[in-house]
């Protein structure tokens, strides 16, 4: 059983990485990566079905890779600001969902609110040591939150529309 769950959690981190480098290209060309926020969708998804430390990898490394292999996000200062962010999504939706067995609406609400004040501290950070051109803390995350309703709103339909399914698909393996 223990390496079924290994094997899982290998292969679907490997799937939502690739996932989340390849939608952000396709949204990109639409000019509509900003907005619908196509990389957090994989991401997001990666923490309500896989382990903390592999939920909080995908975060980490999908943007990474991304920016390694298409440019995006721009490796600074974006890059460090989405790794902290989507790995707190990652993270924070696994603990809850996965090991806290909490509902997978209220981890991903929690999880989305969570990344998003990580990634107001990233850009303190960054603006304190880097002197980096950012608007502070609240300014950013209000502006994020704003430039990406659209993708929000996406995220809160289709991710619980998904996990919906696959909870239905897994009940009905169950019963087999």
């Amino acid at each position: 059983m223990k390496n079924n769950t290994y094997l899982k959690n290998v292969i679907l981190s490997g799937l939502f990485i690739a996932v989340g480098i390849i939608l952000p290209i396709i949204f990109h060309l639409l000019a509509a990566g900003k907005v619908l926020l196509p990389m957090h969708i994989p991401v997001l998804l990666g923490g309500l079905l896989l382990n903390p430390l592999y939920a909080l990898s995908v975060g980490v490394v999908t943007p990474l890779l991304s920016s390694l292999l298409t440019g995006m996000p721009p490796a600074f200062p974006m890059l460090p600001i989405m790794m902290a962010e989507l790995g707190a999504y990652g993270l924070v939706a696994s603990i809850l969902h996965v090991k806290l067995k909490m509902n997978y609406v209220f981890s991903l609400v929690i999880s989305m609110i969570v990344g998003r004040i990580v990634a107001g501290i990233t850009v303190s950070v960054l603006i304190s040591m880097f002197s980096v051109k950012l608007p502070p803390f609240l300014v950013y995350i209000q502006g994020s939150i704003i430039t990406g309703l659209p993708g929000i709103i996406i995220q809160l339909i289709f991710i619980p529309a998904i996990m919906f399914a696959i909870k239905k698909y897994e009940n009905n393996e169950a019963h087999i």
